[in-house]
């Protein structure tokens, strides 16, 4: 499943975990990640991956966009 969120300057992505794999590749903008407790800043063209229930979460520091990746999918971004 990928999917694509834009965030605004200052936006918290706040720290959780999920039972899903998951790539972050930034599209646009700047983000500080937090991933297992390493924190680590990101610019457009960077990708992150997340192992399955590893607690991460981040911070908008310039507008942007991330493309992420999950597998299996999220039932949970479904409509039904």
């Amino acid at each position: 499943m990928a999917v694509e969120v834009h965030f605004e300057k200052g936006t918290v992505g706040t720290l959780h975990s999920h039972p899903h794999t998951q790539l972050s590749y930034v599209l646009e903008g700047e983000f500080e990640f937090e991933i297992g407790g390493v924190k680590n800043v990101v610019k457009k063209g960077d990708t992150l991956y997340k192992l399955p229930n590893v607690v991460h979460g981040c911070r908008c520091i310039k507008k942007g966009i991330l493309l992420d990746v999950f597998t299996p999918y999220r039932e949970d971004f479904i409509e039904k």
